[in-house]
This record gives structure tokens, sequence and C-alpha cells, in this order.
């Protein structure tokens, strides 16, 4: 039961950020560009985080400044440039492919934890690595049309939304090893903000900022897909693997058709169900227990032995 709590843990959070399209059509209604609406939402998390940090987790507010990279990596390297390459990749080209690319991210994860994490690549996460680009390619629903569109600094941007998306499990999983997820959290958002705040010139958007409305779904952004879902990553990726992690986060376009389907009335179709079906049966197969892995491994290697 226990070994759950972290799959639980990360679902729970994909979940979250696979609904973030209804704060975002919301605020792009009211006049938000994309890069203020990712302002909006760093800035929000930090206060929300700060708010929260200074009532119930003073203790874990301190950081060595030895270690401010880090908080650079996920907060800059992570937050900012995925961010910054998926909006890019949007205007570059066709929306399904921008959203293929960035979920090359969990390729990244198993790469990149392989050479810095020391974590062991299997054919189980190859399978599941493979499974899950595959199922974002047919949720997103790829044709020769998109593909006609698809320029090579486009392609390179959208690489880039899904290596950003990948560095935050890996600067987080050496974050980890020195703080709690609050905190790891809390100075993620706060580099992004200080970052992002000067190039965006939100503040010449306050009389906007303090409608009702507007109000309500800033909050809403702040706190559903972004401080909680970013809180109980962060929780989930202290007791997993960060490939593993990145796999089981693929959840988010599976939640995210099924609330364009049901809250917005857009097209899913046979293709896309299968999509998600992949997308959740290679969750599953990474999440296999060890000594059925190990079986599979074993009988492997029996029959190349024969």
């Amino acid at each position: 039961m226990k070994k759950s709590i972290p799959i639980v843990l990360i679902s729970t959070s994909a979940a979250l950020w696979g609904i973030i399209a209804i704060f975002i059509r919301k605020l792009s209604s009211f006049g938000f560009s994309p890069m203020e609406i990712v302002t909006l939402r760093v800035i929000t998390a930090a206060a929300l985080l700060g708010l929260l940090g200074g009532f119930q987790y003073r203790s874990q507010l301190r950081i060595a400044y030895k270690d401010l990279p880090l908080f650079i990596g996920t907060g800059i390297c992570s937050i900012v440039l995925f961010n910054w390459c998926y909006f890019s990749a949007i205007n570059q080209m066709n929306l399904s492919i921008a959203v293929i690319l960035l979920y090359t991210a969990p390729a990244f994860v198993a790469v990149l934890s392989y050479f810095f994490l020391k974590e062991k690549m299997n054919s189980i996460k190859l399978i599941s690595v493979a499974g899950t680009i595959l199922g974002c390619i047919l949720i997103a629903g790829l044709n020769s049309n998109d593909t006609a569109s698809m320029s090579g600094a486009g392609l390179l941007t959208g690489l880039g939304a899904g290596f950003g998306y990948a560095l935050y499990s890996i600067f987080g999983k050496f974050a980890l090893k020195k703080y709690p997820p609050f905190t790891v959290t809390f100075y993620t958002f706060i580099v992004a903000a200080i970052t992002l705040l000067p190039l965006t010139g939100l503040w010449t958007k306050v009389d906007i900022l303090i409608n009702g409305d507007v109000f309500f779904y800033a909050i809403g952004l702040g706190v559903f897909p972004t401080v909680l879902a970013y809180l109980l990553y962060t929780k989930g990726l202290e007791e997993i693997e960060t490939s593993k992690a990145a796999i089981i986060a693929t959840v988010e376009p599976v939640v995210a058709t099924l609330l364009s389907v049901f809250v917005y009335n857009e097209n899913f179709g046979a293709v896309q169900g299968i999509g998600s079906t992949i997308i959740l049966l290679s969750v599953l197969i990474i999440n296999l227990p060890v000594g059925f892995e190990r079986r599979i491994l074993k009988e492997k290697a029996s029959i190349k032995n024969d």
C-alpha cells in the first residue's frame, strides 16, 4: 500500500495539470497573452506558497546560497524554458504536433536519469516510453497536413519544450536530496516569477486583475494545476525513479482529452481512445511489481540460453 502512494500522488498531479485548459481559456478570453498567463501562474503560485510557508513551513524557507543553481534549474531551465518553448511552438506549428513534441519528455527523462542519476535502463522502461509517445501521437491526431506545416525551427522549439519539461524531474531529484518538497516547489516558482515579471510587464494590467472573475481564475490557476500539482508531484518524486514519474505523469493528456470531450464538446474518435488506452497501459507496465519485472527478465534470459 505504501509503495502505491507515490503513484497516486503523481497521477493526481498529472490530472490537475490536465485541467489547466479551464483556467487558460478563461484568462485568454480576458485578454491575457500566453506568456502573461504563465507569469500570472508563477507569481500567484509563489505568493500562495509564501503565505503557506509563513504559517506552516517556516523552518523550510531557508536554503543555502550555494544551492541556488538547483532552483535556477527547476525555475528557469525547466518552468520558464518549457513554457516559452511550448507557447512558441504553438505559434509556429499545428497544436497537435506541439503537444506530441512536449510529451517526448518521458524519453528525455529516461535518458537524462540514466546518465545523471544512474537509474537503470531496461526493456520495461523502453517499452513504456515508446508507448507513451505513441499514445500522445494518437491522442493529438497527427496527420499529413500537420507534418507539412512543421519547420526545422519549430521542431527544435517543440523538442525544447519536452526537454524543459523533463528537466524539472532531474533538477528536482537533486534538490530533494537536500530539501523537502515544499522548499523545492516554493523556490522553483520564486525564481521563475523573478525571471518572468520584468519580461512581461504584467503590472500594467492591474486594473484587469482586480476584476472578480479574473481574480478567481488567476487564483484557481495558481492553486490547482500549479501549487497543489507541483507539491504532489515533487512529494511523489521523493519515493520513485524520475523516469517512472515522468511516464506516470503522461496521464495528463488523457485527462485533458476527457476534459475537451465532456466540458468543451470537442471531437473524440476511436484513435484518441486507443491512444489514451496505450498511455494508461504504459503507466501500468512501468509500475509492475519488481518481482514480476525480474521474472520477465529471467524468462528472456532462459529463452536466449535455450
